[in-house]
């Protein structure tokens, strides 16, 4: 075998190992990405129509941009002035559930952004919450598409209870009441591990359809 036909044979190999490993690392991010945001990667494939490689792309640029951003954690007294402002809004639904939720979309904006993140009223706000808080993403763009009516259709009563229910969550998860996101239901609906807040939430929403 002639020495060219060696190095030709050999620089396929690497091109072919290369190849591999390249695979290898781009599945492996892949994995992390999808491992990291949870439904938020699903949500961002989507948005991209399917090109997992935009998608990736995207989450990425997200990481990179927010994913050393320092989010102060509240202080006693400002988890006390939040929990009221958010028992006003629970109070505020038995008499007009629209305004409520309107309200409670505002209320997590403004914390959110007290908290270290951009402020409420860019997309760029969502986009750093999706690097730090995945798993409770939808239920803040649910409050957000509700209050803004962006579907055009005037939600029923419990579907208004709902998503603010849902909205109460990752109002605990961004006051420090519940840690991480794979803290799961805060118990609204009585269960061991309801907090007082939680529980009067879902009282309160259940006597507005009585």
């Amino acid at each position: 075998m002639s020495s060219g036909v060696v190095i030709i044979l050999i620089a396929i190999v690497v091109i072919v190992v290369l190849a591999v490993v390249i695979g290898m690392f781009v599945a492996r991010r892949g994995q992390g990405l999808r491992s990291r945001f949870g439904p938020e990667y699903e949500r961002t494939v989507a948005e991209h129509h399917g090109d997992v490689k935009a998608a990736e792309k995207d989450l990425d640029e997200r990481v990179r941009r927010y994913g050393s951003l320092k989010v102060d954690p509240p202080s006693a007294e400002e988890r006390s002035r939040y929990a009221a402002q958010w028992a006003r809004v629970q109070e505020e639904f038995v008499e007009s559930p629209t305004r409520a939720v309107a309200e409670a979309e505002a209320l997590l904006g403004r914390l959110a952004n007290e908290r270290g993140f951009p402020s409420g009223s860019s997309d760029e706000q969502l986009a750093a919450l999706s690097v730090h808080h995945p798993q409770h993403l939808d239920s803040y763009r649910r409050i957000r598409g509700v209050a803004q009516g962006a579907d055009g259709r005037r939600p029923s009563t419990e579907e208004l209870r709902e998503t603010l229910v849902q909205a109460h969550e990752f109002f605990a998860v961004l006051t420090g009441e519940r840690r991480g996101d794979k803290a799961g239901r805060l118990g609204v609906r009585g269960g061991r591990h309801a907090s007082h807040s939680g529980t009067h939430h879902d009282d309160t929403a259940r006597g507005s359809q009585s």
